[in-house]
């Protein structure tokens, strides 16, 4: 009898060891196949279009293209893949965000190899997955305010998807010419969405943008600790 077929997963998380291990962890389930990993969002974007993995499993906070951002391109890039977010974030804002950008599940980083698993199968199958202990709180909020546009709103942050995109960048330290260059944006409009996070968050030097970008998750402490 012909074996079915396998499920490829991407690993998309800026810890190599966190990779490694998900890769050990899932490497004893017969029918899943780890076919990549990307230690940034913009990798994850390229390889999923390269690679073709029937699931990315995505971290939130990573370098220079962070999960959120990076399940939003995925979705319109590769739409066949499934994206499965597994973060250490568990507050709401989180979980609507990356759902209304396309992705099709959301696990903690505190559950079981088993759950991770059983989670790649689930969202694999075209059903939606979410941890135990959080799926409840997400399907009562999400019957009561679904998003009626079918737009992504950033609720993370009350922040459109590209002022975030220009936020990480500014946090990860990167000048006007390097994002209007990544984005393909002019600088003046890299400057206009500068003053608009500024007035939006009431923040107005560079620090206090990084500070905000790390208390939301969008960037991890590490990246710029050398200013904080």
């Amino acid at each position: 009898m012909k074996a079915p077929p396998r499920i490829t997963v991407l690993l998309a998380d800026d810890h190599t060891v966190v990779r490694q291990g998900l890769r050990k962890l899932l490497e004893d389930e017969r029918d899943i196949e780890v076919v990549g990993e990307a230690g940034s969002g913009r990798d994850a974007v390229k390889l999923t279009a390269t690679l073709r993995p029937a699931v990315v499993v995505m971290d939130i906070a990573m370098p220079k293209s962070n999960g959120l951002e990076a399940t939003r391109r995925i979705r319109e890039l590769s739409p066949d893949a499934k994206v499965l977010i597994l973060s250490a974030h568990a507050d709401d804002a989180y979980m609507e965000t990356v759902m209304e950008m396309g992705a099709a599940g959301y696990l903690i980083k505190q559950s079981s190899a088993h759950c991770l698993a059983e989670a790649i199968r689930q969202v694999w199958k075209g059903d939606t997955y979410f941890s135990p202990a959080i799926a409840r709180r997400y399907r009562k909020r999400h019957e009561t305010a679904p998003d009626r546009k079918g737009r992504p709103r950033a609720k993370v942050t009350g922040l459109t998807p590209r002022e975030m995109e220009v936020l990480q960048r500014i946090a990860e330290g990167d000048a006007n010419k390097q994002i209007a260059a990544e984005l393909g944006i002019s600088i003046k409009t890299v400057e206009k969405h500068r003053d608009h996070l500024m007035r939006k968050l009431d923040i107005h030097e560079t620090a206090g943008l990084t500070r905000y970008a790390i208390a939301e998750g969008i960037i991890e402490s590490r990246v710029q600790v050398t200013i904080l």
